[in-house]
């Protein structure tokens, strides 16, 4: 399969194997400084997380414009080049003994929106580097990679906190973008995306709102748009409830809390690994639906989790089941995407859409915060799970996915 997809498709898939291994092993190693390096409060660490999220997003609703007017693969050696160099500057730092909360929100924000923009560039450089017909599969591969490195990448970086402490792991985090970067530089053939810099007169700030307009224009983008940000919203909401909820209140050992999360991850690796053979042999209609609608029945099992073994196994039975779901829909999902985006404003649209997500979630995070201090975590939690249950209403029917795909007005294309 990876021979049919070509060998520079396996070089930026190797890359993103590589800086996606690289993200997990660090994951949760920025809070873990901010408590254990520099004595930060719990709300200092929570507002390392949800103001880089937020202030990354308001940033790359931006980035769209400047990304489509240039060739993609330089804007995604460049944004793994800024990434390295702004988690790098976390263990300088250190060694000099000059660390501050201020740098770790200042990279926590710089990372989070050179990751947007790379995003946005390699999902339309995606675009040019696959055949049409082979968009599932690839969607597929980059699928499978993030559940395994979701696995397998925490207790991986949990190991080398333990062994070596905290900044450590966030220099093989700041080393997997640069090694990410030496692989993208590695590919050769097929040109690149350049859209001629756009000459109209429209003011700069009606342009930023392309990405909204072409959304919101076809219906089946819109349709997968707010199905995909609420039902991510909402799941991640309750990720930090999970967790004092496992942790404080039924005091769940840390092994546990680990496994947990780390053997349902695994579930997403063989989804999206069936994804591409169930599409083949029902339909990419059929096949999104049942999955759309049971990743959002499955968290509602979480409402009936309970102290000791038995809630660790409905934990990760039913989080195995509905990460299992998304690793069949989200390669579905991300190819419908890309089909039904132009050519020439698919950054455009990807920034928009990871921005807009972002924010959405950030503002979910707190929403559900504020609920869990009123009604406790297992409340909230189920109060999310029953709002899922909704979501796939939004779901595009037969008839969306059907329709022509939209042709939007603009600059021709050229390959460089």
């Amino acid at each position: 399969m990876r021979e049919r997809l070509g060998s520079d498709f396996g070089r930026l898939w190797a890359a993103y194997a590589v800086s996606t291994y690289g993200t997990w092993i660090a994951f949760g190693a920025f809070p873990l400084i901010a408590v254990r390096v520099l004595d930060a409060s719990a709300f200092a660490v929570s507002l390392l997380e949800a103001a880089g999220l937020a202030v990354a997003a308001v940033a790359a609703f931006s980035l769209g414009t400047w990304i489509e007017q240039g060739a993609k693969r330089p804007v995604m050696i460049a944004m793994d080049l800024v990434r390295f160099a702004a988690t790098a500057s976390v263990p300088v730092a250190y060694v000099l003994d000059v660390l501050s909360y201020g740098q770790l929100l200042v990279v926590s924000v710089v990372s989070g929106t050179a990751s947007i923009a790379f995003t946005a560039a390699s999902g339309a450089y995606l675009k040019h580097l696959v055949p049409r017909d082979h968009l599932l599969l690839a969607n597929g591969r980059f699928e499978g990679t993030s559940w395994v490195a979701t696995a397998a990448g925490p207790p991986l970086g949990g190991a080398l906190v333990g062994l070596l402490g905290p900044v450590v792991t966030v220099l093989a985090d700041a080393l997997s973008y640069l090694l990410s970067a030496l692989g993208i530089l590695r590919i050769r053939g097929g040109g690149d995306v350049v859209t001629p810099r756009d000459r109209s007169t429209e003011p700069r700030a009606g342009r930023f709102l392309d990405g909204w307009r072409l959304i919101l224009r076809d219906d089946a983008l819109r349709r997968l748009f707010l199905n995909s940000i609420l039902v991510g919203g909402l799941i991640m909401a309750t990720v930090p409830l999970l967790s004092v909820l496992l942790l404080g209140r039924y005091h769940f050992p840390a092994w546990q809390y680990g496994l947990a999360f780390g053997v349902p991850a695994l579930g997403g690796f063989v989804g999206a690994r069936l994804s591409a053979r169930l599409v083949t042999r029902y339909g990419r209609h059929r096949v999104m639906i049942v999955s759309g609608w049971l990743r959002s029945v499955f968290p509602l099992g979480l409402a009936f989790v309970r102290p000791g073994v038995p809630g660790l196994l409905i934990v990760i039975a039913v989080e195995g089941l509905l990460i299992t779901c998304m690793g069949i829909f989200n390669p579905i999902y991300a190819t419908e995407r890309l089909r039904r985006t132009p050519v020439h404003r698919t950054a455009q649209i990807l920034s928009t859409w990871s921005a807009a997500s972002k924010l959405l979630h950030a503002a979910l995070m707190v929403i559900w915060g504020i609920l869990a201090t009123l009604t406790g975590p297992l409340a909230a939690i189920t109060v999310s799970g029953v709002l899922l249950l909704a979501t796939p209403l939004l779901l595009p029917t037969r008839a969306h996915l059907s329709a022509p795909e939209p042709v939007a007005s603009g600059p021709d294309v050229r390959v460089a």
